[in-house]
C-alpha cells in the first residue's frame, strides 16, 4: 500500500507542478486539463443565436424564427428559431467568428441528399477555403445512408446526427458556409461550439480534401490528396469505396510520399483493410463485419439487395490523432486499387472511390482543384 500511496502522491505532484508552470488556456481541453481553469470564454452558434453572442440565445421573436407557428402558443424563448431552411442554390453563412479562438464541436441534421450539401471553412481572410468538401462525406457518410459511427473525432448517431470534435483554431477570423445544390431546400438543426481563447504561435490550420474522380483501372493509384505544401501533419483518411468485380478488392498498399519522394514514397502500408486497423479482408466466417472503434474503423457495409443496388460498399476511416504523419515541405498520399484474378496473381481494378484527406498545416495552402459537378458528386 506505501509503495501505490508513492506513485499517487507523485503522479498528483506532477500534476501541480505542471499546473503552475504550464499556462493553460483552454484550446484542447481533454481528460488530462479538465480540472484546470483558463481565461477562455465559451460561445456556441445556432439558429437560437447566430452571433454566438453572450446572453444573446433564444430571443427570436414570433415571426422572425422558422418555428414561429409551433411555437404560437408559447411566444419568445420557447423554440422560436432551431433550425433553418437552405433553399436550392443558396450559401448559407452558418458562422462567422472574430478570434482568436477555436471550433471544439459541431453537431448537425441535415436532411435530403447530402452529397448535394457542401461545406467551406475558410480562416482569417483567406478567399480559397481550408475545407471544402460535401457534408456526408466530411462525416463519413459518404454513400448517403446512415450508419453507426463511434470515433473520437467524428460520431454519427441514430438518425442522422452528425459530430465532429477535431479542433480547429483561427487566429483572425472563422467562416463556415454550406452550398446547396439540390433542387430542393435542405432543413438543418446545427449548434458550432467554439471558444475565444488565445492560439499558440505553432498551431496549425484544419484543412479537408474531397475527391471523387471517375474509375481508372489504368492508374497506378488512387490519389487521396497531393499538392500539399507547407509545414504541418496529415491527421485522417475517409474512403466511400465501391467495388466493381468479384472477389477481395483491398491489396492495395496506401503510400505517404513526404518532403521531396519522388518514385519511392517514406511510408508504405500493406493493404487497404491493414491501414484501416482491420486484418484478412475485414472477414469473419465468410462475412464483412463492420466495426467502429475511437482511431479507424469499416463503419460501413452496404451490400448488395439482387435489384437496383447491385454492387458492394464500403465506408472506412483512419485517423491519426496518436501517430500523425508529419511533414515538412510537402505530402502526396495515394493508395493503389488492387485485387485479386486467377492463378493468385494481383488484379488493377476499376473501383469507384469518393475520399476524404485532413491535415493540419501552416497557412497559405495551395487551393483546391475544382470539385466535381453535381452530376459527378450524384451517387450512382
Amino acid at each position: 500500500m506505501k509503495k501505490h500511496a508513492l506513485i499517487i502522491t507523485m503522479v498528483v505532484c506532477s500534476l501541480q507542478v505542471t499546473a503552475q508552470k504550464t499556462p493553460f488556456n483552454g484550446l484542447n481541453s481533454n481528460l488530462g486539463n479538465l480540472f484546470r481553469t483558463s481565461d477562455a470564454k465559451t460561445r456556441s452558434i445556432s439558429p437560437e443565436n447566430f452571433t454566438g453572442e453572450k446572453g444573446k440565445g433564444g430571443m427570436a421573436k414570433l415571426g422572425e424564427g422558422a418555428a414561429s407557428h409551433e411555437a404560437r402558443e408559447l411566444g419568445q424563448g420557447w423554440k422560436v428559431s432551431p433550425y433553418i431552411n437552405i433553399q436550392p442554390g443558396e450559401t448559407f453563412t452558418l458562422a462567422e467568428i472574430e478570434g482568436p479562438g477555436s471550433i471544439q464541436h459541431i453537431w448537425m441534421t441535415p436532411t435530403g441528399n447530402w452529397r448535394f450539401y457542401i461545406l467551406r471553412f475558410y480562416w482569417d481572410d483567406e478567399t480559397d477555403p481550408s475545407v471544402e468538401v460535401p457534408v456526408g462525406d466530411f462525416f463519413g457518410m459518404g454513400w448517403g445512408q446512415y450508419a453507426h459511427l463511434n470515433s473520437l473525432a467524428i460520431s454519427v448517431n441514430p438518425g442522422r446526427a452528425f459530430n465532429s470534435y477535431w479542433q480547429m483554431p483561427f487566429r483572425k477570423k472563422c467562416k463556415i458556409t454550406m452550398e446547396n445544390l439540390d433542387t430542393k431546400a435542405t432543413r438543418l438543426y446545427y449548434q458550432i461550439d467554439y471558444t475565444l481563447t488565445e492560439v499558440p504561435d505553432d498551431a496549425a490550420y484544419f484543412h479537408a480534401q474531397f475527391r471523387s474522380p471517375d474509375p481508372d483501372k489504368d492508374k497506378e493509384a488512387y490519389t487521396i490528396v497531393e499538392g500539399i505544401k507547407g509545414k504541418g501533419q496529415y491527421v485522417g483518411t475517409y474512403l466511400a469505396w465501391q467495388v466493381n468485380n468479384n472477389g477481395w478488392w483491398g491489396e492495395g498498399e496506401i503510400k505517404f510520399y513526404m518532403d521531396g519522394d519522388k518514385q519511392f514514397p517514406t511510408i508504405c502500408g500493406t493493404g487497404a483493410e491493414d491501414y484501416f486497423c482491420g486484418s484478412y479482408n475485414f472477414d469473419v466466417g465468410g462475412q464483412y463485419t463492420e466495426y467502429s472503434t475511437p482511431y479507424a474503423g469499416l463503419h460501413q457495409v452496404i451490400r448488395p439487395d439482387g435489384t437496383y443496388n447491385a454492387n458492394t460498399r464500403f465506408g472506412m476511416y483512419r485517423w491519426h490523432i496518436t501517430d500523425p504523419i508529419r511533414f515538412e515541405k510537402d505530402l502526396k498520399v495515394t493508395i493503389q486499387d488492387l485485387g485479386w484474378r486467377s492463378g493468385g496473381r494481383y488484379l488493377k481494378q476499376g473501383s469507384k472511390i469518393s475520399s476524404v484527406a485532413i491535415w493540419y498545416q501552416m497557412e497559405p495552402h495551395n487551393k483546391f482543384p475544382a470539385l466535381p459537378s453535381k452530376d459527378d458528386l450524384e451517387v450512382r
